[in-house]
């Protein structure tokens, strides 16, 4: 009988995992008020989700107070923060797993009801997406022009990308995964849609992944290499990101990360939608397909995978591991269900974001489980 390629180990950077089912990074907007510190909630959500040998991604964490762009989100920029961490770190490292620390700034998907002193959101370029934000009352509002960032002040966010990496080692994390997705600052950066700087931050697609490879590095220098891990969302739509010439782009991206010999590359597939369950968009580009090839490293993909498909893209040598984001939710003890392909508990959109213990930590485990659901 064939090994299940999702239950084999890999070596992940300094980590060697005994399987390939890694929790993805979901936002829940949860922390104490106020500070936006981890508490004993976050602790027993993350401890519960834990495996022998597996991967955990935290919800993205703000590295300083302007990088805030939803209510209730954490940091990773105070004592109190990295205390609440270290609970929930040892909470994962008890259960033998391991966790990453996904570290953020939104730029201008923010509001400055959230932002120190009113302040407006920063971006590239005074660009502002459409559509509506929630505001520090929870209202819907219209997305206000953020303010482009001075090259200074560039200087100084690099700075705090590497203070969250070595707050977040204090906290007793196994790493970092730097966060270039899904339409916050640094992949604002990447695409000429939202960067429409004339410096040596925008214009050619080498100035625009500038900032993106300036973090990684310095992180890389704080922390070693093998403890730090980005996320990308080549081709993704949402917060109303574009690019005129994404294969180009990627390609370069791609290429530029695998010189610095990362714990890995973690990829959102463009068929991902986050804001709905609807089946997902088989006519995408496939990222795993052209970028394992690429970067050459440990390779993580994640978006709309069932059973069947992640097993199929390890296989197949596609990706090294695949992250799941909502099964995760709802079923604390997913990769034992995947294993055994036991019954899965759907998941209550309604309690994504915010709120108390409801949707968040009273999810039954196996023996509970009663609702079938595709994983």
């Amino acid at each position: 009988m064939q090994p299940d390629p999702l239950f084999t180990p890999l070596k992940l950077g300094a980590l060697e995992l005994k399987h390939r089912v890694v929790m993805a990074p979901m936002t829940r907007m949860r922390s104490a008020q106020p500070g936006h510190v981890p508490h004993a909630l976050n602790a027993e959500y993350y401890g519960q989700r834990a495996s022998e040998g597996g991967l955990l991604i935290t919800e993205a964490t703000d590295i300083t107070p302007q990088a805030q762009g939803y209510r209730g989100t954490p940091g990773l920029y105070s004592a109190e923060q990295i205390a609440g961490w270290r609970a929930v770190t040892e909470a994962v490292h008890a259960k033998g797993g391991f966790i990453f620390s996904q570290i953020w700034h939104v730029g201008r998907i923010s509001h400055s009801s959230l932002q120190p002193d009113g302040a407006l959101p920063v971006a590239p370029s005074a660009v502002p997406p459409s559509g509506d934000h929630t505001d520090a009352s929870g209202k819907q509002v219209p997305f206000e022009t953020p303010r482009a960032m001075e090259e200074k002040e560039i200087a100084e966010l690099v700075r705090d990308f590497v203070t969250a990496a070595r707050n977040a080692q204090e906290a007793g994390f196994d790493g970092v995964e730097v966060h270039g997705a899904n339409g916050y600052l640094l992949d604002q950066f990447l695409r000429n849609g939202s960067n429409k700087r004339t410096d040596r931050y925008g214009g050619s697609i080498e100035n625009r992944a500038r900032l993106l490879l300036e973090v990684v590095d310095a992180v890389i220098v704080a922390i070693g290499s093998d403890r730090v891990g980005v996320r990308l969302s080549p081709w993704g739509t949402f917060n109303d990101m574009s690019d005129s010439d994404g294969e180009t782009l990627w390609d370069y991206v791609a290429s530029e990360l695998a010189t610095r010999d990362l714990a890995y590359l973690h990829v959102v597939e463009p068929r991902a939608d986050f804001t709905t369950d609807l089946p997902v968009d088989a006519s995408a580009p496939d990222a795993a397909s052209r970028f394992k090839s690429i970067f050459k490293g440990t390779y993580i993909s994640a978006g709309g995978y069932v059973a069947e498909t992640a097993r199929a893209v390890v296989a197949d040598a596609r990706a090294d591991a695949v992250a799941f984001g909502r099964p995760f939710i709802s079923n604390p003890d997913f990769p034992e269900r995947l294993r055994t392909g036991a019954t899965m508990t759907w998941h209550d959109r309604a309690t994504f974001y915010g709120g108390d213990h409801r949707g968040y930590t009273d999810y039954a485990p196996l023996e509970g489980a009663s609702q079938s659901c595709v994983a």
